[in-house]
């Protein structure tokens, strides 16, 4: 699966509210870093790392992939699930 397959596949429960916890987190963070008022600068770098961690959370959790469910097309893109198909020998000599 390419990323973009990953982003639109079904994301398991607990890592959507993983997602909403670092998206809101990016935003408080965000909105503290461009707050018109002079903050300590201790404020301003845990916002500005808290933001971080946020974004990465946020993007970590949108491609965590739900492989209970089948793909949306109904084919299976996991390799590792597909059977081998043995295809029959015939031997070409034999015929005569």
């Amino acid at each position: 699966m390419n990323v973009f397959e990953r982003a639109k596949a079904p994301t398991p429960k607990f890592f959507k509210v993983l997602r909403t916890i670092g998206l809101a987190l990016l935003a408080v963070s965000g909105s503290i870093v461009a707050a018109p008022v002079a903050l300590p600068a201790v404020v301003v770098t845990v916002a500005g790392y808290a933001a971080v961690a946020g974004g990465v959370l946020s993007a970590v959790s949108q491609i965590t992939v739900d492989t209970s469910t089948s793909s949306a097309d109904g084919q299976d893109n996991n390799p590792s699930n597909k059977k081998d198909e043995a295809k029959p020998e015939t031997d070409v000599g034999a015929n005569g």
